[in-house]
């Protein structure tokens, strides 16, 4: 199968067994993982390697020490998509493309507003139908869902 060039951003993580099975999912796919401090937890957490398992140390893994310096890294012009539950657009509308970037918030708050009203054109949702009981998904579902999808679209 064809590689695929997404790039996998979370925005200031705080559980470590999410960022690790997303660090798994990131190795398994051959995606690039960019974590943007603070962290809610040390990188030599044994969470962290507990749900990365042995594969941690394959993981194409950088660090940004805040979100300006991630766009810096990446870019400017690129092309991202912010997944949050405040958005209207559903993540099944979006033309994904070879490149973009996925960007999701930490566990408790998601993305800051700031971030989410300067890029209201490219804010995704992935729907929850039982929303009166679910407030939303857990993070590392929510990028297994996101990068999939982008995976389909793009090998389409």
């Amino acid at each position: 199968m064809k590689k695929i060039n997404l790039e996998i951003v979370l925005y200031e993580a705080e559980i470590p067994w999410n960022t690790g099975n997303i660090g798994r999912l990131c190795v398994a796919n051959s995606l690039n993982l960019h974590l943007v401090k603070p962290l809610g937890f040390s990188l030599e957490d044994k969470f962290l390697k507990r749900a990365g398992l042995d594969y941690w140390q394959f993981i194409n893994l950088k660090i940004h020490e805040n979100w300006q310096a991630l766009k810096d890294f990446l870019g400017q012009n690129k092309n991202y998509y912010f997944f949050s539950k405040k958005a209207e657009k559903v993540f099944w509308d979006a033309d994904f493309k070879e490149g973009d970037i996925l960007v999701f918030g930490p566990e408790t708050r998601g993305l800051p507003d700031y971030i989410l009203e300067e890029h209201k054109e490219n804010c995704l949702s992935i729907p929850i139908l039982n929303s009166s009981t679910v407030r939303s998904l857990n993070l590392s579902s929510s990028v297994s869902i996101a990068v999939y999808e982008a995976m389909r679209k793009i090998l389409d």
